[in-house]
């Protein structure tokens, strides 16, 4: 690191995700601070095309902790629903208008520029929440039965839940795991060959089986490309997700 060096960046350089929170609720303070942290990323084209959803009642977060075997889900200090939204689009546009929209709307192109948004907007949120001294891990699990989500949040035609944000308290304080090496991710105007790619990730594999065997807790033996490697395996069945996105409305593959 070098003098310029601040404490936004080491905000960022200090990020860990917090899977384990004392029972204290965030004040509507901290969440409008959070949601207006969010509201301040970067939208293509300003559409701001993602809606967040506070998850309070507690029958559903019970619920949804079941459903993804994610205690965390319950307990927290406040639980964000991230949802990419093109229907706000459409909402001041007449009858006619909105069928002339369609096509765009339910395209591919469309879908992306939601989801991009969304994860900017998310990443906003967790340094907004880490800068008020939270802790938050976004969760990818809330969709695990997606159906059942859209179902619990109301959700309309081109709204799509994509992950959960699980904010509060820590009461923990994890190892920071170490991410792969400069040169495994950033490249000079062109992209490495795939024994350039090899090489420098060998170094990362050792030193991420090393992270895994004397973290403090949840130890394991795994390296970083094998987990993948296994998981990418798999052949899960991922067709029902193409499915639920074509019902609500969006033309994706």
């Amino acid at each position: 690191m070098n003098n310029t060096f601040n404490e936004v960046l080491a905000a960022i350089m200090s990020h860990r995700s917090i899977r384990k929170f004392k029972n204290e609720k965030l004040t509507p303070s901290q969440i409008e601070t959070i949601v207006r942290a969010a509201q301040m990323a970067s939208s293509s084209r300003f559409m701001q095309a993602y809606s967040i959803i506070g998850l309070t009642d507690s029958a559903l977060k019970r619920e949804l902790s079941e459903i993804t075997k994610t205690p965390y889900i319950e307990e927290n200090g406040h639980l964000f629903i991230f949802c990419a939204d093109l229907k706000r689009l459409t909402v001041m546009g007449t009858e006619q208008e909105k069928q002339d929209m369609r096509m765009m709307l339910e395209s591919s192109v469309f879908y992306q520029i939601a989801v991009t948004d969304t994860a900017l907007a998310a990443q906003n949120a967790v340094l907004a929440a880490e800068s008020l001294g939270l802790g938050a891990v976004i969760i990818g699990s809330v969709s695990k039965d997606i159906r059942r989500l859209d179902q619990m949040l109301a959700l309309p035609e081109y709204v799509v839940p994509l992950f959960g944000i699980a904010v509060g308290v820590p009461d923990q304080q994890p190892e920071i795991k170490p991410r792969l090496p400069l040169e495994a991710v950033y490249f000079e105007n062109r992209y490495p060959s795939e024994s350039d790619l090899k090489e420098r990730i060998e170094a990362y594999d050792h030193d991420m089986r090393h992270y895994y065997q004397t973290r403090s807790e949840n130890n394991r033996d795994a390296g970083w490309s094998r987990s993948h490697i296994d998981l990418l395996k798999l052949q899960l069945p991922l067709s029902g997700m193409t499915e639920y996105l074509h019902g609500k409305g969006l033309n994706v593959t």
